[in-house]
């Protein structure tokens, strides 16, 4: 069995590919594989393995020896499903293998907002600490998040670990229904309730139709002035001007987002101008420590390996 990797390189360079090495009997990893690369890439593969790669119907139709793509992601828009199912393709995805790591991002970035660690050394480095008469320098001073109210959307695996680590802090977690519903479910309060109460926001829901620029103007009106925002989940959920806007006119205290929707951003992009300082903007990182990284290549190894004998696990098609 002859597999390919299309874009290795969206790994980092410390986790192993010998996990999936091990399964097949022959590898080839191509470091990134752009559209007219694609199908001279596939072409004498039975397994492709692809992360971002996009796999079209016109590139499936091409590749009679391909019987398996491993998606090394959760999301399968980037391969032609039902192209595939016409070939007689099998599909595999993975999930859950970052949630520990997003949960850590989502904390690291709330933590440092209220406890102001940057601007602390910050004042030791620049010497205000030793010039100063008493034992603390307080400068701009620590809030703690105990008892603050984190508005959680989207409770799926990571809203829920989001959600446990939270009331391990002390914290008040509500979880919000989805916009449109007709019914508030049991231990959910409304989306604008929500965002009314919370003094964090941690966005988690998938992006589509209904998703789409769900921070919005409006949305972003019922926040509270002291509040924050997180996003972990897909950028287009927010809308771009309107926050450039909330945080400029401080509606809001601060945002952290380590996505947006175009990745990699153009560089006039509007949410980074270099004058907003209360938004902090990482590159699509947080799902992506290294034990996390390693976990998703595991989890293609077995995907691989649970084809070979024919068990359908993570199976899309």
């Amino acid at each position: 069995m002859h597999a390919v990797f299309l874009d290795q390189h969206t790994f980092s360079e410390q986790v192993s590919f010998t996990v999936i090495e091990a399964q097949v009997d022959q590898f080839t990893g191509y470091p990134l594989t752009n559209t007219e690369q694609v199908l001279a890439h596939c072409q004498n593969a039975e397994v492709v393995i692809t992360n971002k790669v996009v796999l079209t119907k016109e590139i499936l139709c091409q590749l009679p020896k391909l019987s398996l793509i491993c998606i090394a992601a959760t999301g399968t828009n980037n391969v032609d499903l039902l192209a595939a199912k016409a070939q007689g393709i099998a599909v595999a995805n993975v999930s859950g293998y970052s949630t520990p790591s997003v949960t850590q991002y989502v904390f690291s970035q709330i933590l440092a907002h209220f406890s102001n660690i940057s601007q602390h050394h910050n004042n030791v480095a620049q010497g205000k600490w030793q010039q100063h008469h008493s034992f603390c320098y307080h400068g701009i001073g620590s809030t703690e998040i105990a008892g603050k109210t984190l508005a959680i959307i989207g409770y799926g695996a990571l809203g829920k670990s989001v959600a446990k680590v939270a009331q391990a802090f002390g914290m008040k977690v509500i979880v919000a229904e989805r916009p449109k519903a007709a019914k508030i479910r049991d231990n959910r309060v409304s989306f604008t309730c929500a965002l009314k109460q919370a003094d964090i926001v941690s966005l988690h829901c998938p992006e589509n139709e209904d998703t789409i620029n769900l921070i919005n103007s409006e949305s972003l009106a019922l926040m509270k002035p002291t509040a924050m925002l997180v996003n972990t989940a897909r950028g287009a959920i927010i809308n771009n001007m309107a926050l450039v806007n909330a945080l400029k006119n401080k509606q809001i205290a601060y945002a952290a987002l380590d996505v947006l929707d175009q990745e990699p951003p153009r560089p006039n992009h509007p949410l980074l101008q270099p004058n907003i300082p209360n938004l902090s903007i990482t590159a699509h990182i947080a799902w992506a420590s290294f034990e996390s990284q390693q976990r998703l290549l595991d989890l293609v190894a077995s995907n691989i390996a649970n084809y070979k004998v024919g068990k359908a696990v993570n199976r899309i098609i």
